[in-house]
């Protein structure tokens, strides 16, 4: 019997264009949302604290159930998951783009984080499925991972253009045509792999962190509003913090938990997710808030802001895809995640000084350089010291788990640091006033970057360095 990997090449690599493309699709998702943010707010009616929903609605989904994708995978066979996904990815663009109510444009980003949550996993056991045992293993990893920076860039000039020249409901249509091809083209060029005969579904694991997740980032968005002694925000905290407590008390105990407890044993891997956390936790709160500041302070139109990101985030995709693995090679992981995270959080200091009347060469485009560069010298240290800390029978729930780490940090930290920009506002929300929310909200992030190299320089050890050691693809991705 042929295995799957005798394929013919041709379908191979029409294959990994499937899922280069999903990888592409689920960060683009994640940023080109950003430049459309002000049109959102003003057509739809969000308050400044509940626009940030905007974004999180799409991570809490992602984040919370992306350990249960992959038992999904696992269960009922990569391609059918990886096909369903693209289907809720685009019931989820549709909702969200004919959304004319709030709620209605949350639950569309909802929905296009469960599809990216069901598409993550099954695309990465589908690459290795095709490749795996192959000599273009190592190019068709290099290939999926340079698909995730590549959709980053892509989606903050493209949100910029549609924004701008159409209108922010093409920021989510865009993905419907790109999820047809793929679906059409899943039938024909992936395989299908046969599902586990047996195993269960940690349904009520995967349900009990999703709402415990939602109800904590809730319970911190509307404390500026309702009151962080208010019956409100208590039972949402503490309900939520509960619920989460109680996720890792029923995995413990099950006999095949989405997330096994024993994996964190491995050492470097709590750690290394942690770091993964507060650069989450950081760096998507800069974002956020850099787009609000370039608009609605600096007048900056959809397409000029989005254009005003480009340099940041092309210096991230060379960081991560160059100058990071290299680096890491010479000096070691703990260094570059120590270092990285110090240089990010110098970087929000640094855009903490922006004015009312500010200059974007002078108050915006240095500061998120040194940012981005923070942020590139950082992420793939730790994210490969969390991956390859694993057994290798584990690696697969590692690589979920630091994916997971780093969703759930943006979430709580965009709601925290929304918070702190509320308080800092006040009730004018004129120019002054919004620049002051904005600083105060980059404060914040500089000190969890701070926190984040504290933790690392702490609880990571220092590992092995090889001289000229080779840069693998998979690190690269």
């Amino acid at each position: 019997m042929s295995s799957l990997t005798d394929r013919p090449t041709r379908r191979r690599w029409l294959g990994l264009a499937l899922i280069a493309a999903a990888q592409f699709v689920v960060i683009m998702d994640t940023s080109i949302i950003g430049v459309a943010l002000p049109d959102i707010q003003r057509e739809l009616g969000f308050t400044p604290e509940s626009l940030s929903w905007v974004f999180n609605a799409y991570v809490v989904a992602f984040g919370g159930l992306l350990l249960l994708g992959g038992r999904l995978s696992d269960l009922f066979g990569a391609r059918k998951v990886f096909i369903a996904g693209w289907a809720a990815l685009l019931v989820g663009s549709v909702l969200a783009g004919v959304a004319g109510t709030v709620g209605v444009e949350i639950a569309g980003r909802a929905v296009q984080g469960v599809g990216a949550a069901l598409i993550a996993p099954a695309a990465l056991t589908l690459l290795m499925t095709l490749f795996g045992g192959t000599r273009d293993l190592p190019k068709a990893f290099a290939i999926y991972g340079a698909a995730a920076p590549i959709g980053g860039v892509t989606g903050v000039f493209l949100g910029g253009v549609l924004t701008e020249y159409a209108s922010w409901p093409w920021v989510f249509y865009i993905t419907i045509p790109i999820a047809v091809l793929v679906t059409i083209g899943a039938f024909f060029a992936l395989p299908a792999i046969p599902a586990a005969r047996s195993g269960s579904i940690d349904v009520a694991g995967a349900i009990t962190a999703t709402v415990g997740l939602t109800a904590l980032v809730y319970g911190i968005v509307r404390a500026p509003e309702a009151g962080w002694v208010a019956a409100e925000t208590l039972i949402a905290v503490i309900g939520g913090t509960g619920l989460l407590l109680l996720f890792f008390v029923m995995q413990s105990r099950s006999r095949q938990p989405l997330l096994r407890l024993s994996i964190f044993r491995a050492p470097q891997l709590g750690a290394a997710n942690l770091a993964q956390v507060f650069l989450g936790a950081a760096w998507i709160p800069m974002w956020f808030f850099l787009n609000l500041y370039l608009q609605q302070v600096l007048g900056a139109g959809a397409f000029a802001s989005g254009a005003a990101l480009l340099p940041m985030t092309a210096l991230i995709v060379v960081g991560m895809i160059a100058l990071a693995p290299r680096l890491q090679a010479r000096f070691g992981s703990k260094p570059m995640i120590v270092s990285g995270l110090l240089v990010l959080s110098a970087g929000l200091v640094w855009l903490a000084l922006v004015r009312p009347n500010g200059s974007y060469w002078i108050d915006v485009l240095p500061a998120s350089l040194l940012a981005a560069l923070g942020m590139a010298l950082a992420f793939i240290p730790s994210l490969t010291t969390a991956i390859s800390s694993a057994r290798p029978e584990e690696t697969g729930v590692a690589a979920g788990l630091v994916n997971t780490s780093y969703q759930i940090g943006s979430a709580i930290g965009l709601a925290a640091l929304t918070a702190v920009a509320a308080g800092f506002t006040g009730p004018t929300g004129d120019a002054v006033a919004l620049t002051d929310g904005y600083s105060a909200a980059f404060i914040g992030a500089a000190i969890l970057a701070l926190i984040g190299a504290a933790v690392a320089a702490i609880a990571l050890r220092p590992t092995a360095v090889v001289a000229h050691e080779p840069v693998t693809a998979e690190a690269a991705a």
